[in-house]
């Protein structure tokens, strides 16, 4: 079974930095893909990044590229998001998902959700 927690979250100006964790409690977490996605008020919930089973493969929205990295543990059965130069348009509910591999993009084709974690950008 697959439970995820996320941490991390807060209020940071303009051009700061946070990073965001993501806690598997359950025992196959090396199984899985995995993926961060956010969702600001009143849209759609989109991808930000991704990463696979061992970490060989990242993938990143255009919006996030070169700012946001993704990174995981499996030792600790963890996932990293760490934000850098954060702008206000970042500010929205930030969700880890999992699925298992391949690694894709699209929030319908992951199975297994976190609760959320709000990022807040102030300007």
């Amino acid at each position: 079974q697959v439970q995820l927690v996320e941490s991390g979250g807060g209020l940071v100006q303009a051009g700061g930095s946070l990073r965001l964790s993501c806690v598997d409690s359950g025992r196959a977490f090396s199984s899985y893909a995995m993926g961060w996605f956010r969702q600001a008020l009143g849209t759609e919930r989109e991808f930000v990044a991704g990463v696979s089973k061992f970490g060989v493969t990242t993938i990143y929205a255009d919006s996030v590229k070169g700012r946001f990295t993704i990174s995981r543990d499996n030792a600790k059965n963890t996932v990293y998001l760490q934000m850098n130069s954060l702008k206000s348009e970042d500010t929205a509910v930030y969700y880890c998902a999992a699925r298992t591999s391949p690694l894709v993009r699209a929030p319908s084709e992951f199975v297994y959700w976190g609760q959320g974690t709000q990022v807040t950008v102030s300007s």
